[in-house]
C-alpha cells in the first residue's frame, strides 16, 4: 500500500550522506535523484521507498510530531546493525534496541534533522 515516504531536510547534502550510509546497511541504493532537490532509496524499484527533500514550498523543513518512519528488517541482529549505524552517523537515540512486546524487537532514533525513525524485526505468533 505505501509507495514511498518523504522526509524533509534543511541540509540536503548532509541528509543524503547520512542516508546513503544508513540505507547501505539495508542493501538499499539510490534509484531516483534530482540533484539539489531530492534523493530516493529503495531495495528494489517496485517496492516502497524513502526519499529526502527540501520542502517544495521553500519554507524550512520541520519535524512532524507523532510522525515516524519504521524500517522492517529480517533479524534482531540487523536491528542492532542499522540502529548502531544511525548512531555512529550522528543520529540521536530515541529508545535503545530491545524487545518492546512479545515478538517485536526495535530501536528508535532521530536523523540529523530530527526526524524520528525506528528499525524493527517482528515475529508474531499466529495463535
Amino acid at each position: 500500500m505505501i509507495g514511498y515516504v518523504t522526509i524533509g531536510t534543511n541540509d540536503l547534502e548532509r541528509a543524503v550522506a547520512f542516508y546513503d550510509e544508513l540505507f547501505a546497511v539495508l542493501g538499499a541504493r539510490r534509484f531516483m535523484d534530482d540533484p539539489g532537490k531530492f534523493v530516493a532509496w529503495a531495495t528494489v524499484p517496485d517496492q516502497p521507498a524513502i526519499s529526502v527533500t527540501r520542502p517544495y514550498d521553500g519554507n524550512p523543513a520541520t519535524v512532524g510530531n507523532g510522525m515516524m518512519v519504521a524500517l522492517a528488517v529480517d533479524s534482531n541482529e540487523m536491528v542492532h546493525k542499522v540502529y548502531d549505524k544511525a548512531i555512529e552517523l550522528g543520529g540521536k537515540d530515541e529508545g535503545p534496541v530491545g524487545p518492546r512486546m512479545d515478538g517485536f524487537y526495535a530501536g528508535y532514533f532521530r536523523d540529523l534533522d530530527g526526524n524520528k525513525l525506528n528499525v524493527f524485526h517482528a515475529e508474531f505468533s499466529s495463535e
